[in-house]
């Protein structure tokens, strides 16, 4: 497919997508079966991407944009869940659906069933956040799936490198299986991390919001390509990378958080939008593949169908085995809904292609189409049938988590409380080394600054022209935000207060200091 192809499909999904969204669809499903059925119009040429194109170009700024929103808080505090679905659920599922497999083809070798089992193992971040938002699932739930999603790709990929191996014969990286994957793991990370500390330390120095929004949006692809070049984990390298900047984004200047802020919401709908039209154009490969692997349609519908089985089950019952063996219970509605949670994508999708067309001795890989069509199909499967029922569960279970919700609220008026203290200590010590500024005007700046914290930018309290700040007081305005930012990230750093509300409350104070910077250079 040439590039206005690829263009059409992009304005295409985005615009169906949009539709879906405005009349409460799910979007995701309508563009996954709008682009299903419009891949048998004839006479259509067939997108298929190679799968480097997908892992180093779609996967990586979807994945740091999930990770530069993560509260680290918040993942810390459900580290040990998160482990658990990432590391022993992939481990779990992949063993399982090998073994399945295996004993379900018998031309299948064990190899070629952990093939399968591997690339069938990580649930996707992309359907886990896209869906999940929309559904309305909670936060706690959300910061379980979002967590388990960016850490479970890099497991899966470090099993599909070494099942990949047996397979046809290319020797890995490093032959020791625990060798490669602690290697994998801590060698992405430090990546990650060191090209968010070059960025954090550079980015202030550009003095330009332009220049700083584009050095960020270039991070996630210098973290992943940086990573794949030593044999690391790029998903890991992006993954820390994310976490590095989003946490410290609170140091950036208000103008690049603003516009980072859009160009990520702007890049998550693009890209979401792709990648579901892309993987319902893949229905007519999928049943290329199954054509020519000499396996009858009805006993590849069957596999298909115990496999989906499979991979639908084993979390659930992994789910329950954690929380016997571990004793930490989780609400049954909650772990209903992240048993439920489990939708394969874009990882599958790339995995599945990336299964290599011969062997080291240069023969044909044996059931490559099989492990191929089996894999993209249960993906699709997963997307519309647990993607369908998700919000109809999340209604039904009528989900409430009181005590996060408690939380939430108490970490709120925390952040209130500390930035009106910040704001009137900025005032009172205007007041007392008499820069000349009235009481009145004063009280009407604290006012001002208060209102901001608790309203949107849409619906801010209209001052009359007469009570409008002149360029002295407008400088005073900037001082108190620049004190209440200062108070609001110590408090976070403390350990008192969790990095969505503070990303919530910097929001508020972003847009009236961009009122108050406009203001200040109109009257100069």
């Amino acid at each position: 497919m040439n590039g206005i192809g690829f263009l059409t499909v992009v304005v295409c999904a985005v615009a169906i997508s949009a539709m879906a969204n405005r009349r409460g669809w799910p979007g995701p499903l309508i563009v996954v079966a709008v682009a299903a059925l419009v891949a048998f119009v004839p006479g259509l040429p067939r997108m298929e991407l190679p799968p480097q194109l997908i892992l180093a170009v779609v996967l990586p700024p979807l994945l740091y944009s999930a990770a530069l929103d993560l509260s680290f808080v918040s993942f810390r505090r459900d580290l040990l869940a998160i482990a658990s679905l990432g590391v022993g659920l992939v481990v779990f599922t992949a063993l399982a659906v090998g073994a399945v497999a295996w004993s379900l083809l018998p031309s299948l070798t064990v190899a070629g069933a952990l093939v399968l089992g591997a690339v069938l193992a990580p649930s996707d971040a992309i359907a886990a956040v896209a869906l999940g938002r929309r559904s309305g699932v909670p936060g706690r739930i959300m910061t379980i799936l979002t967590g388990e999603s960016l850490v479970n790709d890099a497991v899966a990929l470090v099993a599909f490198q070494l099942a990949v191996a047996a397979f046809t014969g290319f020797p890995p990286f490093i032959h020791q299986p625990v060798l490669l994957a602690a290697y994998s793991t801590s060698a992405g990370v430090l990546i990650g991390l060191v090209v968010a500390g070059v960025v954090h330390l550079v980015r202030p120095r550009l003095h330009d919001p332009a220049l700083e929004t584009v050095l960020g949006a270039v991070v996630p692809f210098v973290a992943f390509l940086a990573a794949t070049e030593v044999h690391a984990s790029g998903v890991l390298a992006v993954v820390a990378a994310g976490f590095w900047i989003g946490h410290h984004s609170a140091d950036a200047a208000f103008a690049t958080r603003l516009q980072s802020r859009q160009v990520w919401r702007s890049t998550d709908l693009v890209l979401e939008a792709f990648v579901f039209a892309y993987m319902g154009l893949q229905v007519p490969l999928i049943l290329q593949a199954a054509t020519g692997n000499g396996v009858g349609p009805g006993r590849l519908a069957a596999t298909i169908g115990i496999v989906l089985l499979v991979v639908v089950v084993a979390r659930p019952v992994w789910i329950m085995a954690i929380m016997r063996i571990t004793g930490r219970r989780l609400p049954w509605r909650f772990a209903a809904v992240l048993s439920w949670s489990g939708m394969r994508g874009v990882v599958t999708l790339a995995a599945a292609a990336a299964v290599p067309a011969v062997t080291v001795t240069g023969a044909p890989t044996a059931d490559r189409n099989l492990i191929q069509a089996t894999a993209v199909s249960v993906a699709l499967l997963t997307i519309l049938l647990q993607g369908a029922t998700l919000p109809p569960l999340v209604h039904a279970l009528h989900l409430s988590d009181v005590a996060e919700r408690r939380r939430a609220n108490a970490d709120l008026a925390r952040a209130l409380r500390v930035a009106r203290r910040a704001a009137h200590e900025v005032t009172q010590r205007a007041s007392a080394s008499g820069d000349g500024i009235e009481a009145a005007t004063m009280a009407l700046i604290e006012r001002r600054v208060a209102h901001v914290l608790t309203a949107t930018p849409h619906n801010l309290e209209d001052l009359r022209e007469a009570d409008r700040p002149g360029p002295t007081t407008n400088e005073l305005v900037q001082q108190i935000l620049a004190r209440q930012r200062q108070a609001l990230i110590q408090e976070r750093d403390l350990g008192r207060l969790d990095d969505e509300v503070l990303r919530a409350v910097l929001q508020q104070l972003d847009y009236e200091e961009a009122a108050a910077s406009t203001d200040l250079r109109t009257r100069l």
